[in-house]
């Protein structure tokens, strides 16, 4: 027999998400004229320059699916919002998409096999394959779109981060052997699937998913001011995996919910696959450098786990905090909008204890 949701306990979980607001401020700037993004990860010295659209954000919000409809929505579900790194797991079903359309042959081969010039030319970025880029630890090394790769060297990322050593430079690894969280090298995969599709990816997003599922047509994903490329004879921007300059996906929770029952699904929408179910069961494999980590997802795996989860849960993470969190072992879906990072598990917690 499928469970349900006791109200109470749900109520409970809404109350509490709306109850712990990000710390964040609404502007997106500090009374100082800092942006949120150089102050959160202690950001200084040459690549702190704005150079996406910035706009200012809402209060909490979220919405919960069970079974694939919706039973709880709070604050500016409408809203499109900036949602920072959440956009690197829609980059991850782009690369599937990608691998589906044969523009990808292996995630295993070198990306400089098929993706010509000088980011992927140089001896060490030659080694570098698709599946390094997905699972965040290629060790790119480079300056793309006026960011240099040394800009998140030494990040640190979580509650208690330690940012202290952001930005100096440091010896690379073999590509694949160390895991960093590294917006600039995301960035470098974001122009690698533009290359190989030859067309915005914010279209490729738009036609093959967004529409398919019911998405409104309120959503946009910018790019920099700096990532204009020309493929083809068109002029076509390149965008990034977030809004750590600035840019990024603008959406609302509504659409994130549509999107993140797509994946709860295996790719499934009304009887079409539109993403293949093979690709995201790999997306959701540990990485060899950090188990709570897929391609672009974060796993509920590892010494990292919340024992109170499920362990077959993972998400879509960007700060602010915004979350995708998708529970298949519950045919849960939930979004959550602005909440305090330290209210994230709380509100999660809550959420399957409401399960009856």
């Amino acid at each position: 027999m499928p469970s349900s949701l006791s109200p109470a306990r749900l109520q409970a979980a809404i109350d509490f998400a709306q109850a712990h607001d990000s710390p964040w401020p609404r502007s997106m700037f500090y009374p100082d004229g800092a942006y949120v993004g150089n102050r959160e990860w202690d950001e200084t010295g040459p690549w702190t320059q704005i150079v996406g659209p910035v706009e200012p954000r809402g209060g909490p919000a979220g919405v919960v699916l069970k079974g694939g409809k919706v039973v709880a929505e709070w604050g500016e579900t409408n809203r499109a919002d900036m949602t920072f790194s959440i956009a690197k797991s829609y980059l991850s079903v782009l690369a599937g998409l990608a691998v589906a359309d044969g523009l990808i042959a292996d995630i295993d081969e070198p990306v400089g096999k098929s993706v010509d010039g000088p980011h992927f030319s140089s001896p060490h970025n030659a080694k570098i394959t698709w599946r390094h880029l997905l699972n965040m630890n290629s060790e790119w090394q480079g300056e793309i779109f006026g960011k240099s790769d040394q800009v998140d060297h030494y990040r640190q990322i979580g509650i208690g981060a330690d940012n202290s050593r952001k930005g100096q430079r440091r010896e690379l690894r073999e590509p694949g052997s160390l895991y960093e969280y590294n917006d600039v090298r995301v960035n470098a995969l974001g122009y690698a699937l533009l290359r190989r599709f030859r067309k915005p990816l914010p279209e490729v997003l738009r036609e093959r998913i967004m529409d398919k599922v019911g998405a409104s047509q309120g959503w946009r994903w910018e790019g920099y001011e700096t990532s204009w490329v020309e493929i083809d004879g068109k002029r076509m921007q390149s965008v990034p995996g977030g809004g750590h300059w600035g840019g990024g996906l603008f959406i609302s929770a509504r659409d994130h919910a549509r999107f993140g029952q797509l994946i709860a699904q295996n790719g499934v929408w009304e009887g079409r696959e539109l993403v293949p179910s093979s690709w995201l069961a790999q997306s959701v494999v540990p990485a060899p450098t950090l188990p709570n980590y897929g391609f672009l997802w974060w796993l509920n795996r590892g010494p990292a786990a919340n024992p109170k989860l499920p362990a077959s849960s993972f998400s879509a993470q960007g700060a602010g905090n915004n979350l995708i969190w998708i529970d298949p072992e519950h045919e849960l879906v939930a979004v959550l909008r602005w909440i305090d990072k330290a209210a994230i598990d709380g509100f999660l917690e809550r959420l399957v204890a409401a399960v009856e």
